[in-house]
């Protein structure tokens, strides 16, 4: 891939020892820091006495920065408490167990062999086979001669691989500029009617008032939520907060965007809870419907509704996939306040949970709502739309917040405000972005140059993305074997497997933690230093996703992705939406390199090793569930036929067309 030198501002080498980006922004952060007291004290001076009083009556146990002082953990407490201990959970070996093993059985070969070529040289010396010193030298000057040669051919091999790249790259630029030119006109025609559209569509910016309250105490909140607030310990609204919890105090729908770790979740619950607390409480009836595209982020919204609610009468239920059924709909039937829940499993309550509808929802609020709206959620989020009444407040909250009229309006929104923090596609601001190159057909380099990155540089706190969960399961393996505490987070854990991993990795039993995109929307891990990409995502959205796991709340971060030929489109968008000065690019010598790719090769009998244990025990567990099944089905068969057969608004055969016709518009978005 042929890369301008002038894409980036500064090249690290990896030898280098790279300083900390906290010691780097310590003097901005002073200096902002000393603005934003004057400015504070400025203010204060202005009001009156008696908000004075009130600030310190709520406040006088919290600092003054914002979100730095939010113990941002994931907390799963209490999804964990509803699941089932199993029966007998160490039947069978876990996966690091098996790593162990067969690491020492390798170490132990190895030493047995190290043995056996002691007592051969023994043996040798004894019997009296010597060399001569002269047949030595001349021996040790024929192998450097080879390797200096070697050297010599790979190097001026690299060059003409280098040349025919610069060529290839500059060839290709011109095409693309010439398309992009013949273009320009019509793009701007449509870009001008799509404008047009959207300013019908969506409020005037004056219904965002231009005074934005600088504390929670001048927004009229009530003391529960104000405890509430100071439980997770918030002091001062961010900006995402101070714009949309007034409007969502009026009542208004409102699409929310901003960067990741700003406090969006905070930014709907508060004018929520606010509001519930009016309600009308002769009846238990279900008023909020939170809708979030993975159980993790559902989960993590639940935990903290919770904390914020914990000084008030108002409920809230957890409905996710991966959870037991009959504690969710117990809770249902007791009409929660606030309904927290994944598409599938709601529609599944829908159908098959007696008593339970949607139909006096009245605020429906959408997190990450741009992944809800892509073509994989579109049948269930139409079936759950129909499902709610027309009227209702309607609240859609992403850090790449979708303004698509065509997507919006299926949403029954009315004059929804457009509240936009930040640029709709900007990294945070402490975030340094770091590239590595992978030569063309060199894609078997990416697992010797990960492997390098984190056995040299970083060493912890690090979440590494892969495309696939085979590819993430894998290296979780590779790293195993070669001495690195990690974990893994994707679709095929079971769900207690999942939210012990993540408790892991949060709490510093693992050091790394492989994941797919499932990890990339929304979750907040406090203390992520570094976020890898093992293979650059084919959206420029999930990117930014990806990369907000760090960086979060003011801090800083750093993200390092390995860049193929097929990924110069995602880094040239990556380049243009960023600042100059966190752009770099990281070299590994090649030497390093050549020592790492021996390493892997050196455990690819293990890993195979692995897999074999892997598949056998699965087919184990497999049998053995199907004759628990087959014994339950004999010993409880007149109950089991007995109850209602649960059912689905699509047959599976939809269901197959549907997720193919969305994977297949997916890719051709690539």
């Amino acid at each position: 891939m042929a890369v301008m030198d002038d894409d980036f501002i500064m090249t690290i080498s990896d030898n280098d020892e790279v300083p900390d980006l906290e010691e780097e922004s310590t003097a901005e952060t002073k200096q902002s820091k000393q603005k934003k007291s004057n400015k504070t004290t400025k203010k204060h001076k202005r009001s009156d006495s008696s908000d004075d009083e009130l600030s310190k009556r709520f406040m006088v146990d919290l600092d003054t920065d914002g979100l730095d002082s939010v113990p941002q953990t994931l907390d799963f407490t209490l999804a964990r408490a509803t699941m089932k201990k199993r029966n007998n959970p160490n039947a069978f070996s876990s996966l690091d167990l098996k790593i162990a093993a067969v690491r020492r059985a390798a170490k132990k070969a190895k030493k047995e062999q190290i043995a056996k070529q002691e007592e051969d040289s023994d043996a040798m010396v004894e019997s009296g086979a010597e060399t001569s010193e002269a047949e030595e030298e001349a021996a040790v000057v024929a192998i450097a001669e080879d390797q200096s040669a070697d050297e010599r051919s790979g190097s001026e091999a690299s060059e003409d691989e280098d040349e025919d790249e610069e060529e290839s790259g500059s060839s290709d630029e011109s095409e693309s500029s010439s398309e992009s030119s013949d273009a320009s006109e019509s793009e701007s025609e449509v870009d001008e009617a799509e404008e047009a559209r959207k300013r019908a569509y969506f409020a005037s910016a004056d219904e965002v008032p231009d005074d934005l309250p600088d504390s929670f105490t001048k927004m009229n909140l009530s003391r529960q939520v104000m405890k509430g607030l100071s439980k997770l310990g918030f002091s001062q609204p961010t900006p995402i907060q101070a714009k949309t919890i007034p409007v969502g105090l009026l009542g208004k729908d409102v699409c929310g965007g901003a960067q990741t770790g700003s406090g969006k979740t905070a930014a709907f619950l508060v004018p929520i809870l606010e509001r519930l607390l009016y309600r009308p409480k002769n009846a238990a009836v279900t008023r909020v419907l939170i809708l979030c595209p993975t159980r993790e982020l559902a989960i993590q919204c639940h935990n903290v509704g919770s904390k914020l609610a914990g000084f008030t009468d108002i409920t809230l239920c957890l409905c996710v996939g991966g959870l037991p059924l009959k504690p969710q709909e117990a809770e249902l039937r007791q009409r929660p306040d606030v309904v927290i829940a994944t598409p599938g499993r709601l529609i599944d309550h829908l159908r098959n949970s007696q008593a339970f509808g949607l139909d006096t929802i009245e605020i429906l609020v959408m997190d990450e709502a741009d992944r809800m709206l892509e073509d994989g959620f579109e049948d269930e989020l139409t079936e759950i739309i129909k499902s709610c009444p027309q009227k209702r407040q309607t609240m859609l909250f992403s850090a790449t917040m979708t303004d698509n009229v065509d997507k919006l309006v299926r949403l029954s929104l009315h004059k929804p405000v457009r509240v936009q923090i930040d640029p709709p596609k900007s990294a945070a601001k402490g975030l340094v972005q770091e590239f590595v190159r992978v030569r063309t057909n060199k894609d078997e380099d990416r697992t010797a140059l990960l492997a390098a990155l984190c056995k040299r540089q970083i060493k912890k706190r690090c979440i590494i993305f892969f495309r696939s969960k085979m590819a993430a399961h894998q290296m979780k393996i590779v790293f195993g074997l070669l001495g690195l505490r990690a974990g893994e987070l994707h679709g095929n854990l079971s769900q207690e497997m999942r939210l012990q991993a993540l408790e892991q990795f949060r709490d510093g039993h693992v050091d790394f933690l492989m994941a797919t995109d499932l990890a990339a929307r929304g979750l907040d891990v406090k203390g992520i230093d570094t976020v890898i990409n093992y293979t650059m995502p084919t959206q420029f959205a999930q990117y930014l996703h990806r990369v907000g796991r760090t960086a979060r709340a003011g801090r800083t971060g750093r993200a390092i992705t390995l860049v193929g030929e097929t990924d110069r489109k995602m880094l040239k968008m990556a380049v243009k939406n960023s600042p100059k000065e966190k752009i770099k690019q990281r070299v590994v010598p090649p030497e390093v390199l050549i020592k790492y790719r021996a390493k892997i090769d050196e455990v690819a009998e293990q890993i195979k090793q692995i897999y074999s244990e892997e598949r056998q025990e699965k087919l184990i567990q497999e049998t053995e569930m199907q004759v628990a099944k087959a014994s339950n089905l004999i010993k409880h068969k007149d109950e089991i036929q007995s109850r209602p057969r649960r059912t689905w608004f699509q047959s599976s055969k939809d269901r197959k067309q549907a997720k193919k016709a969305a994977s297949e518009k997916y890719m051709s978005k690539k």
